[in-house]
């Protein structure tokens, strides 16, 4: 994002969080994360509220649609005006946004049931007007280069609904596989856009003038992970007592393993963001063999591989591109604050905490291991909020203050959190 840009978005969008989506959605989603597992730690993971639906049930949506809805919401109204050069959504129409994802959070916080009618309504007009935000800049230019991502938005909105006439028919088991099918789609997304951030940032790991492009991951299997997901998401969707989804998990998970098998960059690869890229690709294949497993009869818990893919690999996911986006929107090149790695290594430390006792391991941790992933995570945002507040609120002035860390602008800057593609062509 150019001073140009940032300067366009203060006299359209006044205030600086109001800018850019990200600049808005990434601490929202941020502090979305901070409060919601403390105050389910703080009441013991009961709701007073709850009567019909499971209190799980609560939790996982909240996880989905609240912390990773409000980051999905960041991402693509940033860079899907950057990959289809229209004009982003600022002001209003952000607050729009947010104000219709707001409801559904106050009621999950406490599993309000009374609330249900009033946060179906707001979810799904929150998912719809980002999927009307993707759809319309894509339309502007005939795009279909990345159509991908408003499927992925127009799916996630048919889960949403999916999942609220479940609640209300009262249909616990559908409304389960539906909220696992919801975290699916997420991870489905998030497949996509590390495809493609993957490239720039370990390539500016290796080379940081950005001269050179030395990483350059084979084509065909860039998009391997998300297809397999799809697959799997589908069996175990419509045929969760068939040994399909099992197959299929265990190819998903040798997909996202397999991405690492490209990573021998040396002493670079123990950087926090490279590492973070890497461990959300090694906790989703983790998570995925671990439901191959199961699925098989293994002595291994399905629940642990369904926390392996949402608080290890969607968290690490995530996480890695609030931190990327964060600097590179904000005119910094990728030298990390301590904010960063503290980040990063208390949301790895979240998702061992939450399954190793599941798995057999760390029994010492069971049954404390709930309230120490939760705070964990807490924290990771906590940090993160720390140390990126700051810069999204005064970009341009912190980006000028750091010495010999100068904004970054042209055609790398975007690819980095918005997904150019050109670097990936090459085999």
């Amino acid at each position: 994002m150019t001073p140009t840009c940032q300067a366009e978005g203060r006299a359209h969008g006044g205030h600086p969080l109001l800018t850019e989506g990200l600049f808005l959605f990434f601490p929202v989603a941020a502090l979305h994360a901070v409060i919601t597992p403390l105050v389910w730690a703080v009441t013991g993971f009961s709701l007073p509220f709850v009567h019909v639906v499971a209190p799980s049930q609560w939790h996982a949506h909240e996880m989905i649609f609240g912390t990773y809805g409000a980051a999905l919401a960041g991402f693509l109204t940033s860079a899907v005006p950057e990959w289809t050069d229209t004009t982003p959504r600022r002001g209003r129409a952000l607050l729009l946004l947010l104000f219709l994802w707001l409801p559904g959070r106050a009621v999950g916080l406490g599993g309000i049931e009374v609330g249900l009618p009033l946060a179906a309504l707001t979810d799904a007009a929150f998912l719809g007007l980002l999927f009307w935000y993707v759809l319309t800049a894509l339309c502007a230019r005939a795009s279909t280069r990345h159509a991908s991502f408003a499927v992925c938005a127009a799916l996630l909105l048919a889960a949403e609904i999916a999942v609220r006439l479940a609640w209300f028919a009262g249909m616990s088991e559908l409304a389960g596989r539906l909220l696992q099918a919801a975290l699916l789609i997420f991870l489905i997304f998030l497949s996509l856009a590390l495809a493609r951030i993957n490239v720039v940032v370990i390539n500016l790991a290796l080379d940081p003038s950005g001269e050179t492009t030395p990483y350059r991951p084979h084509p065909g299997r860039q998009n391997l992970t998300a297809g397999l997901t799809a697959l799997y998401t589908v069996a175990a969707l419509l045929a969760p007592r068939s040994a399909v989804p099992a197959y299929l998990a265990l190819a998903a998970a040798a997909a996202f393993l397999d991405r690492l098998a490209e990573w021998f960059i040396g002493r670079n690869v123990f950087r926090s963001q490279v590492l973070a890229l890497a461990g959300a690709n090694a906790f989703a294949g983790i998570g995925f063999l671990t439901l191959g497993l199961a699925g098989l009869g293994a002595p291994v818990s399905a629940t642990a591989g369904l926390h392996l893919l949402s608080v290890g690999g969607l968290g690490l996911a995530v996480m890695a591109v609030f931190i990327i986006a964060g600097l590179r929107h904000s005119g910094r090149p990728l030298d990390l604050p301590w904010q960063a790695h503290a980040a990063v290594a208390l949301m790895l430390c979240a998702g061992a905490v939450r399954v190793l006792p599941e798995l057999g391991l760390g029994t010492a941790l069971a049954g404390l291991h709930y309230v120490a992933s939760a705070a964990l995570w807490s924290l990771a945002f906590a940090a993160w909020l720390h140390g990126f507040l700051p810069l999204l609120l005064n970009p341009v002035a912190a980006a000028h203050g750091q010495g010999d860390a100068k904004p970054e602008h042209g055609p790398e800057t975007r690819e980095a959190v918005s997904g150019n593609d050109h670097a990936q062509t090459q085999s």
